[in-house]
C-alpha cells in the first residue's frame, strides 16, 4: 500500500461539486496532503470519483455455477469476481447469499461453504467483500448460524425473503415457467421441488415469531436490516418497526413512497435503469429516481450495470452527473451505515474511481483505487 498522490482531477467532493485539484492516498485513507514519496499520477481531464458500493450483487452465483451441473470451486470464483468488481468501479461489494429451505444453490450447507471460501480468500483480494445474508423467512435451519454470523466481521446485512408464497401462487395459478429452472438450481425434479415447496409452507404460522427472533440479534449486533420484494405498505412498515431501515426491491409505487415517508433508504437495480424497466414487470428504476422513491441502485445481478446506469440517468436529465453517483456511492454507503466510505474527504477510506465521462456518454473507468491500492485499466 504506497502514498500516492493524483493531480488534476476532476474531483467530486462532498457538496457535490466537481472541482479541480489533487487527492492524496495514504495508508489506505485519504489524506489532506501529499507524502513525501509515493506515485503521482496526472489525471488531467480525467474525474476522480467516490469508489462504487454495491448494496446487493448476485453476480457471483453465476461465477460459481457458470453452467447448470457445472460447479466452479468458490475461491477460484471469488478471486474473478474481485477483479470483475474493480473493473467495474466497485470497491465495496455486499454479495448476496440466500439461504433458503431449498438444497442445492441456496442451502444452508452451501451458504456455510460459501462464507468458509471468502474468508479464505480475503487475502489475496482488493475490494472489499461483505455479505448480504437473504434469509428465506421459512428457512428456519439458518437462524442458528445467521446469529452467529451477524457476530463476525465484517458484519453481515440481513434481508427478509419470501419468496415461497409467491412460488405457491405461481404454482397455483398454473404459472410454471420457472418451475424446470427452481428444480435444476435446487438439483431436484420439479415433482420434489413442489413437494418441498408445500413441506416449507407447512412451517408458515411459526414465521412472525423466527422473524422477531432474528430482527431482534440484528439490533443487538447493530446489523444493518433490509426488507425485500413487499407489495404492502403495511408490512413494510411492520419490517421498519423491528428495525429495517431499508426497502429493497419495492414492488409498489405506494410501498416505495410510504417507506419514503418514513426516512428508509430504497433500493432497486441498476439494471433496471440500463434495460429501461423492471424484467419482473415491477416498478422502472428511471422514474423512481425521477420522483425521490429510489435513493439507491444496486448492481443485482449484473456488476456493469452500476456505472451503465448512472451514466444513463446523467445523459437523460433524470439526474445530475453528482446526484446519479451518489445513487452508488454517498447514498449505498448510508443506507449499509459505512460512514467511512461513499465520498472524497480526509480521513475517508481511499476508494476512488478514476474514469473519463464525455458530455452525454458513460463513464469509462480507467482506474481504481480500493483501500489505497492502485489497479489501473489501460492508463
Amino acid at each position: 500500500m504506497t502514498s500516492i498522490s493524483l493531480i488534476n482531477g476532476r474531483v467530486l467532493g462532498p457538496d457535490g461539486a466537481f472541482e479541480k485539484r489533487d487527492v492524496y492516498v495514504g495508508g489506505g485513507l485519504i489524506e489532506d496532503r501529499p507524502a513525501r514519496s509515493g506515485e503521482r499520477l496526472d489525471c488531467g481531464g480525467l474525474f476522480i470519483l467516490p469508489g462504487l458500493v454495491d448494496v446487493l450483487g448476485d453476480q457471483c452465483e453465476r461465477e460459481v455455477h457458470p453452467r447448470p451441473g457445472v460447479d466452479i470451486p468458490f475461491q477460484v470464483a471469488l478471486l474473478s469476481v474481485d477483479r470483475l468488481l474493480l473493473a467495474n468501479g466497485i470497491t465495496t461489494a455486499f454479495h448476496g447469499l440466500t439461504l433458503s429451505w431449498e438444497p442445492g444453490q441456496r442451502s444452508l450447507d452451501a451458504g456455510r461453504q460459501f462464507m468458509a471460501a471468502l474468508d479464505r480468500a480475503r487475502p489475496g483480494m482488493i475490494a472489499e467483500h461483505r455479505v448480504q445474508l437473504r434469509w428465506e423467512t421459512l428457512a428456519f435451519d439458518a437462524v442458528e448460524h445467521i446469529e452467529a454470523w451477524l457476530g463476525e466481521a465484517p458484519r453481515p446485512a440481513l434481508a427478509f425473503n419470501d419468496h415461497t408464497t409467491s412460488t405457491l401462487e405461481k404454482v397455483a395459478a398454473g404459472r410454471h415457467q420457472k418451475l424446470e429452472q427452481w428444480a435444476s438450481r435446487a438439483g431436484v425434479t420439479a415433482g420434489r421441488y413442489l413437494e418441498l415447496v408445500e413441506e416449507a409452507a407447512r412451517n408458515k404460522a411459526d414465521v412472525p415469531a423466527m422473524i422477531e427472533r432474528l430482527a431482534a440479534v440484528a439490533r443487538r449486533s447493530a446489523a444493518v436490516m433490509l426488507a425485500h420484494d413487499l407489495s404492502d405498505s403495511a408490512e413494510q412498515a411492520r419490517f421498519h418497526g423491528l428495525g429495517a431501515t431499508v426497502a429493497e426491491f419495492p414492488l409498489t409505487e405506494a410501498v416505495a413512497k410510504d417507506a419514503a415517508g418514513r426516512g428508509e433508504e430504497i433500493v432497486l437495480g441498476a439494471p433496471n435503469v440500463v434495460r429501461g424497466g423492471s424484467h419482473t414487470g415491477a416498478l422502472t428504476a428511471e422514474d423512481a429516481v425521477a420522483a425521490g422513491t429510489c435513493t439507491v441502485l444496486a448492481s443485482d445481478y449484473y456488476y456493469p450495470s452500476m456505472i451503465a446506469a448512472v451514466g444513463k440517468l446523467a445523459a437523460r436529465g433524470v439526474a445530475t452527473r453528482a446526484e446519479a453517483w451518489a445513487l452508488v456511492s454517498a447514498n449505498a454507503a448510508r443506507s449499509m451505515q459505512l460512514d467511512d466510505r461513499g465520498e472524497i474527504s480526509p480521513g475517508r477510506r481511499a476508494d476512488l474511481v478514476i474514469a473519463e465521462w464525455p458530455e452525454g456518454g458513460e463513464p469509462l473507468v480507467r482506474a481504481v483505487v480500493a483501500g489505497g491500492t492502485i489497479t489501473r485499466f489501460g492508463w
